[in-house]
């Protein structure tokens, strides 16, 4: 039987952890009965929207990207709220907690 490359070919241990993040992030958020959906693929054009989008949480686009580890300037310290930063004449960025996300989308505080 002759082999055609692509036919047997086995999903990269990369592509599962995002996916399994993808999953988790959708689970946590209909635990707390907020809508989510994933998009098929990690591919928002599946549910209307641009190709970076991985899951739509409470009508918030959200592209999910999961790494072995975070600079330490990224981790919020305990009693912090959020972390701030951005490149020299870049944009701003805030990055905050999932759950005191998923907390302001619950409460209707964040649309």
């Amino acid at each position: 039987m002759p082999y055609y490359e692509g036919l047997y070919s086995v999903t990269h241990p990369n592509k599962v952890k995002g996916n399994n993040f993808e999953y988790e992030l959708v689970k946590e958020a209909k635990e707390l009965g907020i809508s989510a959906e994933r998009a098929r693929g990690s591919d928002g054009r599946a549910l209307g929207e641009v190709k970076e989008v991985d899951v739509v949480v409470g009508g918030i686009r959200v592209q999910a990207k999961r790494r072995r580890q975070l600079p330490e300037y990224l981790k919020i310290d305990e009693g912090v709220d959020l972390v701030v930063f951005r490149e020299d004449r870049g944009e701003t960025y805030a990055l905050v907690r999932w759950n005191k996300i998923l907390d302001l989308i619950k409460e209707g505080k964040w649309k």
